[in-house]
């Protein structure tokens, strides 16, 4: 179903259950924040959880939090009422020394006060888990009388809403919601610095005192150098982190871009567990240019080549600021050649499930490569293209703030669907790529020949006769690429205005290619060409997977759902924002033929994967 699906299971299909339309969910993802505002109570914040944890403590990971715990009391005051009371029973044999049961006694809701409550006390029934027994007596013989226990108090079983399932110890939303802050919610993972996705995390930390253990943030270093620079600095919020003498609530955790080698094996080499139930590995993306130039923060871009491709209306920003409004010192106009710039840097993470091995990929803000100064996604897409191939990634979280009646020059790095749907099919070309590869090596096996891909000089290729092809860059071998002329990515060239001189699409600086950047799936691929300007030359190498000869992989991503994040309202007349942009995707996706399904998160909805 493309649209807006609501996102929880289909019928009979719970935690733990398989439905009828395959198996049963590894993630549940709540989304507190579904916009990229300008409104901030409606900013960027999900919670992703592993489904075989349950409501374990520690066992749900923020992902971004622009808007969060105002969120999650409105989903609480929203459904609490209709919650179910359990007040505890006692069994005629006690076990464990732990005699007190939960059981189901009633309803909040006035609907359901009219219709009474059970007297049944059996234990014979059966009852959820979440009615087991609160603890139990360690070295105590099942029948031992022990020592008398005070009962727990009455607590409440949620059984609406992204909460369902959940049992909670207070009467009221706003102590319930603290609870599930400070007892949940383990880690806070954050894609990047700007405010609609930090600031609630920042306010919120206030209820951080009562906690047994520093929250933690996870994110890579420059996002953690900028929160300790310029957030728990001192200035604009208290220190409250366990560095430079701060007080300790907060513990930063610095991620490794393209996971951490030393850390885990097998499918799940690499990556880094969060919390209970969940693993990361990070990629660094590019989220837009400043429209200052920059030497202390974000990835760099060589002066003359951007210069070369800046829009026009930053050139002409440029031209007209005085050297001081541009942030240097009288006289140093000559620094300006030494300066580089700036551009932001966002994160894409990939989550896994440690129970099924499953994973979710979610974007935080993203600019589409096609008109990147440091075009960095195809590693992400990369990377993810042999998993969609192996099966165990289906969903993606991506954001598309605006409808295509933006320009690209007002973009601001983020994306609208004429780039999206680009995107998608480098990608898709991609898993075309890695699906012919694994085609090519088996066929190779069995004939005995050699068929594994090698690696040659930035590009792979087959032995013994199989087509070459050449690769989408994915920012390996840039440099040597841009020495010899070549031009490594989409768009090629951009002829440099007023001088004839024309400057390669592609960063200089050692910092935007890391070490260890794994080379592209096996198999090889034709270099895509997603377009620029518009986006509607997008993938003009063509899909592989699209190839009508090749009807079992027509639809190249098919089974794979899309999630529209990071919507913004443009606070004007006419249907909402998020229904313009799904309409204007599905109607490309028709179009490019990928097969993928969009939906456009809500906010306090959820999500199942």
């Amino acid at each position: 179903m493309r649209g807006d699906d609501r996102g929880s299971p289909a019928a009979g299909e719970g935690e733990g259950e398989a439905g009828d339309h395959g198996p049963a969910p590894a993630f549940q993802i709540i989304v507190l924040g579904a916009g990229g505002g300008p409104s901030e109570d409606d900013v960027t914040g999900l919670l992703v959880r592993s489904t075989a944890t349950q409501w374990a403590k520690g066992s749900i990971l923020a992902v971004d939090a622009g808007t969060h715990l105002a969120a999650i009391t409105r989903i609480l005051k929203e459904h609490q009422p209709h919650a179910t009371r359990t007040e505890p029973i006692e069994y005629s044999t006690p076990i464990l020394n732990q005699p007190w049961k939960w059981r189901e006694t009633r309803k909040l809701s006035a609907l359901s006060k009219s219709s009474g409550s059970s007297d049944d006390h059996s234990p014979a029934k059966a009852l959820p888990n979440y009615f087991a027994p609160v603890s139990e007596a360690k070295g105590t013989r099942a029948g031992s009388p022990g020592p008398p226990k005070e009962p727990p108090k009455t607590r409440l079983a949620l059984n609406t809403g992204p909460f369902t399932g959940l049992i909670l110890p207070y009467e009221t939303p706003n102590a319930n919601a603290a609870y599930l802050l400070r007892n949940l919610i383990s880690t806070y993972l954050i894609t990047h610095p700007h405010l609609d996705h930090l600031s609630g995390f920042a306010i919120n930390t206030a209820s951080f005192q009562h906690t047994s253990r520093p929250k933690k943030v996870a994110a890579l270093p420059s996002t953690i150098n900028a929160i300790k620079s310029h957030i728990f600095n001192d200035v604009i919020w208290p220190n409250l982190s366990d560095e430079e003498g701060g007080v300790g609530l907060v513990s930063y955790m610095r991620l490794v871009e393209g996971g951490n080698i030393a850390l885990g094996d097998g499918d799940g080499r690499g990556y880094i567990e969060l919390c209970d139930g969940l693993a990361v590995k990070a990629w660094s993306v590019s989220h837009g240019n400043c429209m200052k130039r920059h030497s202390h923060r974000g990835s760099s871009i060589p002066p003359a080549a951007a210069d070369a491709m800046y829009p026009s209306v930053r050139r002409a920003s440029y031209a007209n600021a005085s050297p001081s409004a541009m942030g240097f010192r009288r006289g140093s106009l000559s620094h300006i050649e030494q300066e580089s710039v700036c551009v932001y840097d966002s994160s894409a993470f990939f989550i896994r499930d440690e129970t099924t091995g499953r994973e979710i990929l979610v974007f935080g803000d993203v600019e589409p490569d096609s008109i990147s100064l440091s075009p960095r996604t195809a590693r992400v897409w990369a990377d993810a293209a042999r998993k969609i191939v192996a099966g165990t990634l289906s969903a993606l979280f991506i954001e598309c703030s605006y409808d295509d009646s933006q320009s690209d020059e007002t973009l601001f790095g983020h994306l609208a669907p004429r780039h999206l749907i680009a995107e998608l099919q480098v990608l898709a070309h991609k898993v075309g790529s890695v699906r012919r590869g694994s085609s090519a090596s088996s066929e190779g096996s069995r004939r005995g020949e050699g068929g594994t891909p090698t690696a040659e000089g930035g590009h792979v290729r087959y032995e013994e006769g199989v087509k070459k092809r050449k690769r989408l860059s994915n920012g390996v071998g840039l440099h040597e690429e841009g020495r010899r002329g070549r031009t490594p990515w989409r768009g090629g060239e951009r002829e440099r205005e007023g001088a004839g001189e024309r400057w390669p699409c592609t960063p200089e600086s050692p910092a935007l290619v890391p070490a260890g950047t794994p080379t592209e799936p096996a198999g090889g691929e034709e270099e895509a060409e997603a377009g620029s300007g518009n986006g509607n030359e997008g993938a003009r190498a063509g899909n592989g997977a699209t190839d009508p000869t090749d009807p079992t992989h027509s639809l190249p991503l098919q089974g794979v759902k899309v999630v529209i994040i990071h919507v913004k309202d443009p606070l004007k007349d006419g249907p909402p924002a998020g229904e313009v942009i799904l309409a204007q995707l599905l109607e490309r996706e028709k179009e490019a033929g990928l097969g993928c399904e969009f939906e456009v998160a809500r906010t306090g909805g959820e999500v199942w994967v």
